[in-house]
């Protein structure tokens, strides 16, 4: 197979090749020939279907197949030819108006001569989870099942308030009419500082006009940089009732038999899962800036860095839509924004795996299934995830990259100059 190359940027080339004709059409009559044996069609017997029916009915699917192998097999043989390492996915059109030549458009990996780890100083964070924490996360939890006991009192920090705003400017009134509701958590910043403390020894029924000066760049324009009379009433107040922790409320998270004991040892189970992952993002960023730092002058693929700028975009414009936001009209050139951030990840993806390559890493089946395990034991039907695994070919290849990615930065880590940090689980965890 012959194939010609031509240089068209620093990291970028052009392949123009050929698929084998006698080859393909040696794939599609083998290929059809299989399904004649087999193919269950009305009004013939099996195996006795004559070949211009099956061309009919499966020629276009069995070409479109072979087409696509051949192309895959093809371009592989003419990367291996010219000795190519490619970053991200090629560009392959039809070249011309033949119908077996092709032209691939791709971006090289840089070369970055001998990547020595060992200049690299890397600071490896360390923690443990401590009774402490335990409790803290059982508070936490009962904290989630919490529920609310309306009382006479004045309002405290931490109970329920539900009130009613306006505000005076001058002549103004905002709003006009009527008065603007909601609740709040004394004590958990949801409004203005100066309003929340007003609210505190108010009982239900009860008002106060506070006199509030508000910063120049105060979310409502019409308040920004004035003082205004704000009146605010409290609808209602509630204190909070945590339940307790007995055997009902552990059965509740999945201890069948109650038992405290057990509650904190599944508790533990599910802060060291958190620890692991923290820690292992701790020193990928360690890893991922200590790279950064010493091959920034490296050249980039630009498709490649663009590609990952583009992604990036996208994943912001998905974040703000699942949270209910409106991103509005995205700029064309909005990804700009993104262009430095995308460099750097594409850099250090592409030396974590020259990394790989240069040291023949392979992939530890046994990591990759402890895991898969770990992803899977935070879901009720854990062999169901791990059976969706490895039943879908995307979300195995998604999870061997993450492990795989994990396996390199490890073994960076550990011939970096390195000094260890330790933290408090708290610490470890506040990304």
């Amino acid at each position: 197979m012959q194939a010609s190359i031509e240089s068209t940027g620093n990291l970028e080339r052009r392949l123009t090749f050929s698929l084998p004709e006698e080859r393909l059409q040696t794939h599609i009559n083998g290929r059809l020939g299989e399904i004649a044996r087999t193919a269950r069609i009305k009004g013939f017997r099996p195996g006795k279907v004559p070949a211009k029916v099956i061309e009919q009915r499966f020629g276009q699917q069995v070409r479109a197949e072979a087409v696509d192998g051949l192309l895959r097999e093809t371009f592989d043989a003419a990367l291996r030819q010219h000795e190519l390492r490619i970053a991200g996915n090629p560009r392959i059109d039809k070249a011309g108006e033949g119908e077996f030549d092709f032209v691939a458009t791709v971006e090289l990996v840089p070369d970055f001569g001998d990547v020595d780890v060992t200049k690299l100083n890397v600071v490896r964070h360390t923690a443990e989870i401590s009774d402490a924490d335990i409790d803290q996360m059982i508070e936490n939890l009962r904290a989630q099942r919490r529920s609310w006991k309306p009382v006479a009192r004045g309002a405290q920090q931490g109970d329920l308030v539900g009130l009613e705003t306006w505000s005076q400017i001058g002549d103004e009134r905002l709003p006009a009419e009527g008065a603007e509701k909601g609740t709040i958590i004394l004590g958990q910043g949801m409004m203005f500082e100066s309003i929340e403390k007003g609210l505190v020894g108010l009982a239900k029924g009860e008002e106060k006009t506070l006199d509030v000066d508000f910063p120049a760049d105060w979310r409502v324009p019409a308040l920004a940089g004035k003082t205004a009379k704000v009146t605010v009433k409290a609808v209602e107040v509630s204190e909070q009732e945590v339940p307790e922790v007995d055997a009902a409320f552990i059965k509740s998270f999945g201890v069948k038999n109650g038992d405290p004991e057990q509650f904190r040892a599944d508790i533990r189970s599910n802060l060291e899962r958190e620890l692991k992952g923290a820690l292992m993002n701790r020193l990928r960023r360690e890893v991922g800036e200590q790279l950064i730092a010493a091959y920034s002058s490296v050249e980039l693929p630009p498709r490649l860095v663009e590609n990952e700028a583009r992604a990036m975009l996208a994943q912001q414009i998905e974040a703000i839509r699942r949270q209910g936001g409106n991103p509005g009209e995205v700029p064309a050139d909005a990804h700009e924004g993104f262009k430095d951030a995308a460099a750097k990840r594409v850099l250090v993806g592409l030396l974590v795996g020259e990394v790989a390559r240069k040291n023949e890493l392979r992939l530890d089946p046994k990591r990759l299934n402890e895991t898969m395990r770990l992803i899977a034991s935070t879901y009720e039907e854990p062999e169901q995830v791990i059976e969706m695994y490895r039943n879908d070919p995307q979300l195995m290849a998604g999870l061997q990259n993450r492990v795989m990615e994990e396996q390199v930065i490890d073994w960076i880590a550990e011939r970096a100059q390195h000094t260890e940090q330790s933290l408090s689980f708290q610490e470890a965890i506040r990304q």
